[in-house]
């Protein structure tokens, strides 16, 4: 059986001198995380709002919730039924205490079981006392609070079995159905589907079926950049106006390069949005998306900061096309698909028949329906394409065998990026590090009815690879559980010693 933490049951206040009425108990997957900065009685009100709304969502029913939002908040934005699917992706969460707090907002640590960690949970104050405080966002932190340990690290039997309940389980309370590969080097350790591909049809989900991966695609995308680095065909640091002439708005095409567009610090911002949703049946090709968007300026100076920017990966897309002569799909098959071995993997249009595509799903039972309405008319360069774990381990396979990039290029990808104007690093979007577990390269994706995570880790060599045809958070509350564990041996982040 896996191993999970297990914190007591604290039933004190976090800081010395908070109103009785904030005293609320500390769930027990939580330490009593101690606050950092004083805890005022804004903060403590807000920790009293954010326990009770939390203890409603995960135990009271849909009016219970609705009713505790109208009735004391907080604040969200849009309609009741968008507080419903909120509902869904937060429930199971529970509130640890305080991280930060100043006269215009209060942070809060949760613990997510979904996502196996800790995440904060920000809360805008009002201009006046009786005024709601308002949901900002919640977010994930590779950190703890105070108090609170890892998870224990597994040696590889124990791993393997350990996520193979982890799948069973959340499964069984269905919240995961998909395919899951976990291996070392080319040696599969573990592989698995779960649930079905399309349930009006009663299809199970197989390691052959081919699941929407959301931003999974950026991978490929980089990869084709940097083999045209490699190639002498394109400058990371030259502008993307060399590239693209004829690109509409002159500061991007002469201030921004293309390392900020791999880094998303170009300032060219976002796709998605009421101009998407009213052009999306024209957006065929990645040039409709640069006619759409091209004039719109920059939403920073170039190096300023990062924001994550699906558009520049439709322009690094761009690039690759101007520069190779083709389309980006036809690149990405011939230099990556069909040289790594990965021939499940594509970005056909949704209009094409693809028996072993997954059906998309978004939400749960009773509000569970097809997400057809909401999938892009086919991948492109930043995203939206369809795999399966297995060629996301081919994939993984041409790279660090080389036949994707030399090792260093490869090196470059791995270890390149933008210094921003404040001094800080910001790698090329291509993976991460992850504390006790070390580097690695990788990408996650996600949108209505699809969830995706590909990590492979530089030090054990291990490899994990989670695909669903469900909402985001479905595949990282598999592959996170398992990355939280891996074995560490001798030498750090690595292969356990043999017994």
């Amino acid at each position: 059986m896996h191993q999970l933490l297990a914190f007591p049951t604290l039933l004190v206040a976090l800081s010395a001198g908070i109103p009785a009425a904030a005293q609320t108990p500390v769930a027990p997957d939580c330490p009593a995380a101690a606050a950092s900065t004083p805890f005022t009685p804004a903060a403590a009100a807000v920790m009293k709002l954010a326990t009770d709304w939390f203890e409603v969502m995960n135990t009271g029913d849909e009016p219970a919730f609705l009713q505790f939002v109208k009735e004391r908040g907080p604040a969200l934005l849009y309609t009741p039924s968008d507080w419903l699917e909120l509902r869904q992706n937060l429930r199971g969460m529970h509130v640890c205490g305080l991280e930060s707090a100043d006269a215009k907002q209060v942070n809060l640590w949760v613990h997510d079981p979904s996502f196996d960690g800790y995440a904060v949970a920000q809360f805008g104050l009002g201009a006046t006392p009786g005024e709601k405080p308002r949901l900002l966002f919640v977010a994930a932190r590779d950190d703890v609070p105070p108090g609170a340990s890892r998870p224990a690290r597994l040696a590889l039997p124990a791993l393997i079995e350990a996520v193979s309940a982890r799948a069973d389980e959340r499964h069984a309370i269905d919240r995961f159905d998909g395919a899951v590969l976990v291996a070392q080097g080319s040696q599969v350790l573990f592989q698995k589907a779960y649930g079905l591909a399309d349930r009006e049809k009663h299809q199970p989900n197989t390691l052959d079926t081919q699941f929407r991966f959301g931003s999974m695609g950026k991978m490929f995308t980089a990869v084709a950049i940097l083999q045209l680095v490699e190639a002498g065909k394109i400058a990371l640091d030259a502008p993307i106006g060399r590239y693209l002439p004829d690109y509409p708005d002159r500061g991007i095409a002469t201030t921004v390069t293309v390392a900020n567009l791999l880094t998303h610090t170009g300032g060219t911002g976002d796709i998605f949005g009421p101009e998407f949703d009213a052009n999306k049946a024209s957006l065929r090709t990645l040039q409709d998306y640069v006619a759409l968007y091209g004039k719109r300026p920059a939403a920073f100076a170039p190096g300023e900061q990062q924001a994550y920017s699906n558009y520049g990966f439709i322009l690094l897309g761009r690039i690759v096309e101007t520069v190779s002569g083709g389309t980006h799909d036809a690149y990405i098959q011939r230099h990556i698909f069909d040289s790594a071995g990965m021939a499940s993997t594509g970005n056909q249009p949704e209009s094409t028949l693809l028996p072993r595509r997954a059906v998309s799903y978004m939400g749960m039972e009773p509000r569970l329906q097809r997400a057809d309405r909401t999938l892009p008319l086919s991948g492109t360069s930043a995203g939206g394409g369809y795999a399966t774990v297995g060629d996301f381990q081919r994939f993984i396979l041409g790279l660090t065998g080389h036949r994707l990039l030399r090792a260093e290029t490869l090196r470059q990808l791995i270890e390149g990026g933008v210094r921003l104007k404040n001094g800080s690093f910001v790698p090329f979007d291509f993976g991460g590090t992850m504390p006790g577990s070390g580097r690695y390269i990788g990408h996650g994706g996600g949108a209505p009815g699809m969830s995706g995570s590909l990590m492979h880790f530089l030090d054990s060599g291990i490899t994990i690879a989670v695909l669903a045809n469900r909402d985001p958070g479905t595949a990282e509350s598999v592959a996170l559980f398992a990355a939280h564990r891996l074995p560490v041996g001798p030498g750090g982040a690595g292969p356990a010693p043999a017994p």
